[in-house]
């Protein structure tokens, strides 16, 4: 089974280790995993946890 096949459908695998509870990103697969290719997490000034963000996140809504 390649990346891209799980139960004879064709739908992208999650990384392992990422979670994501944010549910109106393209790359949440709905059962708070994260399906992108790679993340990238900033911005490089952040202090605390608090400050980052997931500059990977797309917005569903914004989908052609």
């Amino acid at each position: 089974m390649d990346r891209y096949e799980r139960d004879d459908k064709r739908v992208p695998d999650h990384i392992r280790g990422i979670t994501c509870s944010v549910k109106n990103c393209v790359h949440n697969d709905g059962q708070c995993y994260c399906t992108a290719d790679r993340i990238s997490v900033g911005p490089c000034t952040a202090c605390t946890c608090g400050d980052t963000v997931c500059a990977t996140f797309e917005n569903k809504r914004s989908e052609k």
